[in-house]
């Protein structure tokens, strides 16, 4: 049991259990279980948003619960690295968890690392799926820090302010838990607002790194159970780390967008043809019984094949024109302003003939480079060949004793043989 109370804020009180009822003599935490309703409702949300960013509900599922599965052996993997002196002695505490251990950012790392292997296995767009699990772990976060709240954890340094917070009678301190959970819900209903004005995919995945980021390295300068690296409060360093890495990041793609002033430079998912395929499937399949979706699947993935194909040459196609008109305009760059349209894309196609030559060059340069190489070491090979008969003569002329034994053998042969004829 432990009681709460917010002293400033009218001396509110609250007295928790931090166990909700017992199964089978085992005890259900109130923590797991605002955890598991944070996931929920943070599955839910991105479910209903799916098709937003492009995805397809039953394949981005694949990775949901990958991402889940990853996150708990991330989370538990984070804690137990950084706080490895109280494993050290016996590894079985390892593997119980129901006395704590779990860290965010372990959690966040493996849900990643996992789910970007099941999107590639699914093909599934990975920076539309993160914009998408982005909103979503804030969701998990603000609810989910109420956990911390239940167990009386994740408090900071002491504190007189509005809304200090006293354990079981304690000097009041800071309600780290509080500030979190606020933050995370100001960013979601920022960047759930902004995400349907975003400008590419993984723009929402970068803004909720830097802004939980931010908010973190904040946080958890306050803190009083932080885990530690050396001299340096691990979450700290880490949450520094990332926002500045995806802060300088954003900057760069938007001024590259800038620059290009071209709608096709990032195209968003959901506007692409592969999103407008995948998504017509999964609708026709959905209307299907169990075996005539079985049938189709299979031809849905020869389908899948031979489309990819042709997209990744329209890509190519894509990259080409890119390059070529971003070189016309640096080869006429005092009269680009002054050209007309026609003017324009008539020197985009002799820079992009140029490119296609060039390239087309570079293979036929590539492929005499090899027939090169395999003319020199055909000579070479055969010359082996030939030298082993020749070297095993050698070796047979140069042995006396094997000479000798040979002769030896061939005179008992013919006195065996002079020996029969006489009887």
């Amino acid at each position: 049991m432990n009681t709460v109370s917010f002293p400033n804020l009218g001396d509110i009180s609250f007295t928790m259990n931090t166990t909700a009822f017992y199964i089978g003599g085992q005890g259900i935490a109130w923590y797991a279980i605002i955890i598991a309703c944070g996931f929920l409702l943070a599955v839910m949300y991105a479910l209903h948003r799916m098709k937003e960013f492009g995805l397809e509900e039953d394949r981005a599922m694949d990775a949901i619960i990958g991402g889940l599965i990853g996150g708990m052996i991330g989370a538990r993997a984070y804690y137990v690295i950084f706080s490895w002196s109280m494993y050290e002695g016996d590894w079985s505490k390892i593997f119980n968890t129901r006395n704590g251990g779990l860290a965010f950012y372990g959690g966040l790392i493996g849900a990643l690392l996992v789910a970007s292997v099941i999107c590639k296995l699914r093909r599934i767009n990975l920076p539309a799926m993160f914009d998408v699990a982005s909103l979503g772990f804030l969701i998990g976060q603000c609810i989910g820090r109420w956990g911390n709240f239940v167990n009386a954890e994740a408090f900071g340094t002491k504190t007189n302010s509005l809304f200090a917070m006293s354990i079981n009678g304690a000097d009041p301190v800071h309600p780290c838990f509080l500030y979190e959970s606020l933050w995370c819900l100001a960013g979601f209903i920022l960047l759930h607002l902004y995400s349907k004005h975003r400008k590419f995919d993984g723009e929402i995945i970068l803004m909720y790194l830097s802004w939980y980021g931010l908010g973190r390295m904040c946080i958890e300068g306050l803190r009083t159970d932080s885990l530690y690296w050396g001299p340096f409060r691990v979450s700290q360093l880490l949450s520094g780390l990332l926002l500045i890495a995806s802060f300088i990041t954003l900057v760069i793609i938007r001024s590259n967008i800038k620059r290009n002033n071209d709608p096709d430079y990032l195209p968003l998912y959901v506007n692409t043809e592969e999103s407008r395929w995948i998504l017509e499937k999964a609708a026709e399949l959905k209307k299907m019984s169990a075996k005539e979706r079985k049938e189709y699947r299979q031809k849905i993935r020869a389908e899948e094949k031979e489309t990819k194909a042709q997209r990744d040459l329209e890509k190519k196609s894509a990259s080409l024109e890119r390059k070529a008109k971003k070189l016309a305009q640096k080869e006429h760059a005092a009269n680009w302003g002054g050209m007309t349209d026609s003017e324009r894309a008539e020197a985009v196609a002799v820079i992009k003939e140029r490119l296609l030559a060039e390239a087309q060059e570079k293979r036929k340069q590539k492929s005499k480079d090899s027939s090169a190489d395999e003319a020199k070491k055909q000579p070479a090979s055969e010359n082996e060949t030939t030298a082993k008969p020749e070297a095993s003569e050698e070796v047979k002329a140069a042995d006396p004793a094997e000479e000798s034994k040979t002769e030896e053998s061939q005179a008992e042969e013919s006195d065996k043989t002079a020996s029969n004829k006489e009887q």
